[in-house]
């Protein structure tokens, strides 16, 4: 997808090649300006591509306006109509394609029940909340029946409570509507929490598809292990690769095991990843495989990050769960080890 020509041209997307599944949720996840909305538009209608085809049940729409096609979005501000009352919203669409009134009635109290608003329906959307607000926009988009819906980043103007209230609900709207769901977001954990798939793009490029748990604990490359959430590189050489599995040395002479992608074989010096959450403080002495100064220590409620400066110079962050069993952790400033769990550690690609 190009805007522009000549000197001016900008490439927004780039040999993109992606198939989404009937009946799925979909997440586009990327920084600002990485072609997801770019992408979504083009489904929608409101863009067409400048080469390629986009196939909807084995049929090109790249040319139908996007009243023609079985497809509706939900925006980020919902764009409402604040003079009509929560069913008369409902109810714009099907007005708009000449369904019958009873057909309108009976869509209206059915899209009602399922975003549980019966209780407001005569009250204009002015009156309602944020999170009312987009259960609208939802029942309006979803009345129709289209094959896809289309959500671009819908939940960005909520509270954190909120937000999470209705990333559970977005996500059992769909199992109930059983509609193809394609889902703009640059959060990681919208991403990960409500996907069945996710799509991580980056300047144009989809990076890697795969299952929230294949796209955090086997990420293809580094900006991918990277965006999606906290995470530890390291540089170690490869000592020997058999069977996915290559073992490695740190530059400070400690081995273990890191898993190999599919279609790499290593040598040399290549970039490892370790999740926080995968490696444990140890005694110094206690088979650890690094050593450093206990840095910062951060508590979050639910887990307590460690940031510890490592004798080489880097920085390496651990995340481990509270618990009223806890035993005393070590003070800032205390000279730690680091265990890395098993089978924990990932290399990347080139």
């Amino acid at each position: 997808m190009v805007f522009g020509s000549g000197a001016h041209a900008f490439k927004a997307l780039d040999d993109v090649d992606v198939a989404i599944r009937e009946n799925e949720f979909f997440t586009l996840l990327g920084p600002s300006g990485c072609g997801k909305t770019t992408l979504l538009r083009l489904i929608a209608g409101f863009s067409y591509p400048t080469e390629g085809e986009i196939r909807l049940h084995g049929r090109d729409i790249a040319a139908l306006p996007p009243h023609k096609r079985p497809v509706n979005t939900v925006f980020q501000n919902y764009a409402l109509f604040p003079h009509m009352t929560v069913s008369e919203n409902i109810a714009f669409g099907l007005v708009m394609l000449g369904r019958p009134r009873a057909e309108i009635r009976d869509s209206v109290d059915r899209m009602l029940k399922l975003v549980q608003l019966e209780a407001l329906k005569d009250r204009r959307t002015g009156q309602l909340s944020g999170g009312q607000q987009q259960r609208v926009a939802l029942a309006r988009a979803l009345a129709p029946q289209p094959k896809v819906l289309l959500l671009d980043e819908p939940l960005s103007a909520l509270d954190f409570k909120l937000r999470k209230e209705m990333q559970i609900e977005l996500k059992r709207l769909q199992h109930e509507t059983g509609i193809t769901f394609i889902f703009v977001t640059h959060d990681q954990e919208e991403a990960l929490t409500m996907a069945d798939r996710i799509a991580v793009m980056s300047s144009g490029h989809i990076l890697q598809i795969g299952s929230p748990r294949d796209i955090y604990d086997r990420p293809a490359e580094r900006f991918v292990a990277d965006f999606i959430g906290e995470t530890n590189f390291m540089t170690a050489d490869v000592l020997s690769c058999a069977d996915g599995t290559a073992q490695v040395a740190l530059p400070g002479g400690a081995r273990f095991a890191a898993r190999v992608p599919d279609g790499v074989r290593p040598s040399g010096q290549v970039s490892i990843v370790v999740r926080p959450e995968h490696a444990e403080l140890v005694d110094p002495g206690a088979g650890a495989h690094l050593t450093g100064r206990l840095a910062h220590v951060v508590y979050f409620g639910t887990d307590t990050h460690y940031h510890v400066l490592l004798d080489t110079g880097q920085r390496f962050i651990l995340r481990r769960q509270n618990s009223r069993n806890a035993g005393a952790e070590p003070p800032e400033g205390a000279v730690v080890g680091i265990r890395i769990d098993n089978g924990a550690a990932q290399m990347l690609k080139d």
